[in-house]
C-alpha cells in the first residue's frame, strides 16, 4: 500500500486512478482530518466477497476441514481431476 498525502493525491489523482484500476495498486491518503483508502472497483468487490463467504460459518468450516486434507497430503494432481494432460 501506498502512502500519500490528500495533496499529492489531488495533484495526481488521475495517475492514481490508472495505478489502481490497471495495477491493483492500493493506496492511503492522509489529510488532517482523516485517512481514506483507493482502491480500484475489482479489489472493493474481492474484499465484499470474502467478508461475505467468511461470514459463513458453514464455509469456515469447510475451509478448515480443506486445510487439513491439503496439510496431510490428502490431495488429488491435476490428471486424477481432470484425466490425461493433452
Amino acid at each position: 500500500m501506498k502512502n500519500l498525502t490528500a495533496t499529492d493525491a489531488r495533484k495526481g489523482f488521475f495517475d492514481l486512478v490508472s495505478g489502481a484500476t490497471e495495477r491493483h495498486e492500493i493506496y492511503h491518503i492522509h489529510h488532517r482530518k482523516g485517512g481514506v483508502v483507493l482502491l480500484s472497483e475489482d479489489e472493493y468487490d474481492a474484499l465484499l466477497e470474502s467478508i461475505e463467504l467468511l461470514s459463513s460459518k458453514k464455509f469456515r468450516e469447510d475451509f478448515a476441514v480443506s486445510q487439513k486434507e491439503a496439510e496431510a497430503g490428502e490431495t488429488f494432481g491435476f490428471e486424477e481431476v481432470f484425466g490425461e494432460l493433452q
